[in-house]
This record gives structure tokens, C-alpha cells and sequence, in this order.
């Protein structure tokens, strides 16, 4: 099994032959013929009282492999969109998750939600890449980063219009996200180290975060039951992908879970 310091160095590697490719000027050039970035945290904001659902788009994972055969990215966003999604999540990276940067706009054409680009960022170039790749909100995984990394990352992205989701799965993450400017700050379930879920992390790390914060659950929400622990311990938004995708009913399961 890849862990994260692997996907990590894999990802340098790949931002490097990438950037070879496209300067920043050129990717800044794109930029300026696309439109303006869709607003991902209003969405998340304004349905605070009810249910803000994050659906994720994602074909494989590492610890998983394949998750859902029979993928296909803009069938899935529409399926999503007609069932009260509120933002939605791509996969991107291609070699770890088999995703594709061309996925975003796919489904950009097809659904108004507002996107999430889910990657590993560790260069501000990813940052421009992004926004030209039209994505309206990006990912920093704060265990991959220092906190210099992520202000200027956090501060580059909103430059471009971009909202930022802090990802956290520590209390010392926490820590980190309360000392950025973004709302947004995701609690994972997942240890990205071990690959062990947990959703009792959300409950256990919510305490440490800051009240104007907007918390987001992520990962091993699968049922119901789920979402009502979660909502009682302050959780309104969630962010949902592997359950969704393991079954065949996208539909069906969205109302089990949601519903």
C-alpha cells in the first residue's frame, strides 16, 4: 500500500516534469479566457440549518483500488446534482486514484454546481493549474505542509478567486486551519498515514476548532446513522465519496444516508 510521503514525493515529481510544460504566465493566460470561479463556500454556508452535501467523484484510491467499475464522470455528476448535492469533489490526480485533470470541465459543462479540485498541492504552480483548470475551490492538506506553505498557498489561491478547503485530521492541524484565513476546514476521517477510518475523529477534534469556522466531515460516512451522530456534535456539511460510489443506486443511497 502507497503511503502518503510516497504520493507525496510522486507528486513533486510529476509538478515538475508538469511545470516544464506550462509556465505560470501561460497557465495565467488561460486564466483570463474562463469564467470566474462558482462560490463553493456561499453553497456550504447558506445551507448551514439543513444539509450540505460535498459528493465526491473519485474511480479508485490506493488503499482501495478500483471502487467503481462502470465510471462515469459526468453520468455521476448529473446523478449527484438531481439529488441535492451542494458542491461536488473531483479526483485529479491520475497515477494514485486514476482521475483525470480533464474531468473538471466535463462536468463544469454539465452541472452549475460550484467544484472541488481534490489533489495533493505541494507547489504554488498547482495553484494556476488549478483556476485554469476551472476549479472553483482547491484542497490543502495541512499534514503535508508547513504553515508558511499553506498561508501562501491559502493567500495565491484566493488571489485567483479560488475558496480553499484546510484539510486536518490533528488537533495540531486544527491549530494550523484556526491561524489560516479560510472558512473551510475539513476533519478526516481517514489517517492518511495508516489509511484507517474513524469518524469518531470529526467528534473528537470539532471541540478544538474555532466558531466561525465551517466544519466539514470527511470520509467512512456510509449510513444514516452517520450523519445524525454528527450533526448532534455541530456538523453540517459533509464530505462524501466512497459510499456513493460503491453502489450501484447513487441515488437510492443518497437518500438512505441523507434522508
Amino acid at each position: 500500500m502507497r503511503t502518503l510521503k510516497d504520493i507525496i514525493e510522486y507528486k513533486k515529481d510529476e509538478v515538475h516534469r508538469e511545470k516544464k510544460l506550462y509556465s505560470k504566465s501561460q497557465l495565467h493566460e488561460l486564466i483570463s479566457t474562463i469564467d470566474d470561479p462558482r462560490k463553493f463556500s456561499k453553497n456550504l454556508s447558506s445551507n448551514n440549518q439543513n444539509i450540505g452535501l460535498i459528493a465526491e467523484i473519485k474511480k479508485a484510491s490506493p488503499s482501495k483500488g478500483v471502487i467503481r467499475i462502470n465510471f462515469d464522470p459526468i453520468e455521476i455528476a448529473i446523478e449527484y446534482k438531481n439529488n441535492g448535492a451542494t458542491c461536488l469533489s473531483i479526483l485529479t490526480d491520475k497515477y494514485f486514484f486514476q482521475g483525470d485533470n480533464k474531468y473538471i470541465q466535463f462536468v463544469k459543462d454539465v452541472v452549475d454546481l460550484p467544484i472541488l479540485r481534490k489533489d495533493f498541492i505541494v507547489d504554488s504552480w498547482q495553484i494556476s493549474q488549478s483556476r485554469a483548470l476551472n476549479a472553483d475551490c482547491i484542497l490543502l492538506i495541512l499534514s503535508c505542509l508547513t504553515y508558511k506553505q499553506a498561508s501562501e498557498f491559502e493567500e495565491e489561491a484566493m488571489s485567483l478567486g479560488m475558496d480553499v478547503l484546510l484539510e486536518t485530521h490533528t488537533p495540531d492541524e486544527i491549530e494550523m486551519a484556526n491561524m489560516l484565513k479560510s472558512a473551510l476546514v475539513g476533519i478526516n476521517n481517514r489517517n492518511l498515514k495508516t489509511m484507517k477510518v474513524d469518524t469518531m475523529n470529526s467528534v473528537n477534534l470539532i471541540k478544538y476548532l474555532d466558531k466561525n469556522k465551517i466544519p466539514i466531515s470527511e470520509s467512512g460516512i456510509s449510513k444514516k446513522e452517520d450523519i445524525t451522530l454528527l450533526k448532534s456534535k455541530g456538523f453540517n456539511n459533509f464530505l462524501i465519496g466512497e459510499a456513493f460510489m460503491r453502489d450501484k443506486d447513487i441515488s437510492k443511497k443518497i437518500k438512505e444516508i441523507l434522508n
